[in-house]
């Protein structure tokens, strides 16, 4: 990923928020039969710890159903990259006051994004796979739902082990990251306060927070 020095994002709580609040993530393979990508809910296994050049140590799971044939054509240890992708939205340049002054705008895309490279391992044993499942239904439900979030043990007992039969889990070990925010944060501010006014105004309230929230972390 193309990152400019003004656009790295550099805050770990950033990163941490994005993957909780953007989960679906898209898998990306390389095996003899080309590239593949696949569009999957993955979460962290624990704490990731981001350190310098771009390394990054920790887990990622997830599952797919047994009928993706991913795992037969992706051996166990293959190279993969997981995207994640938060609040993206066009950017007019009859948003920046200082259009009038000199007309030199053009238009833009304001999003963040982030990179992550790993090995990854397929889970077919039950309990493993169940473990899987238990942690990203814990997280979501708890998301979702609160204290009245569905459990497994809500499902008969018989129905959850044919449902746990048509998946195979993964665990992604990581490697390195590459996390990007482009927020017009090498705006003049008076430009880049339009922007937020703007996208506000135009209902993207999730991008327009993420450039406040930006601009509030540089004070």
């Amino acid at each position: 990923m193309f990152i400019p020095s003004e656009f790295a994002e550099q805050r770990d709580s950033v990163i941490n928020a994005i993957l909780a609040q953007y989960p679906l993530g898209t898998l990306v393979t390389q095996s003899d039969q080309g590239l593949a990508a696949n569009h999957i809910p993955i979460l962290p296994d624990g704490d990731l710890h981001y350190g310098d050049d771009q390394i990054c140590r920790g887990r990622l799971i997830g599952h797919i159903a047994r009928r993706n044939q991913l795992a037969d054509i992706c051996q166990d240890e293959s190279e993969v990259l997981v995207i994640f992708q938060a609040a993206d939205g066009y950017i007019s340049p009859n948003w920046y006051p200082t259009k009038a002054e000199h007309h030199k705008h053009v238009p833009t895309w304001n999003y963040q994004a982030i990179h992550f490279q790993g090995t990854i391992r397929f889970v077919d044993d039950v309990k493993g796979k169940t473990a899987i499942v238990g942690k990203l239904t814990k997280f979501f439900e708890n998301k979702t739902n609160g204290k009245q979030g569905w459990k497994m043990a809500d499902a008969p007992r018989d129905y959850l082990a044919k449902q746990i039969d048509g998946i195979i889990g993964f665990e992604i070990n990581l490697t390195g990251y590459f996390a990007k925010s482009k927020l017009s944060q090498n705006r003049d501010k008076i430009d880049f306060d339009s922007v937020v006014a703007n996208l506000d105004q135009t209902g993207n309230h999730a991008l327009a927070r993420a450039m406040t929230d930006l601009d509030r972390d540089k004070k």
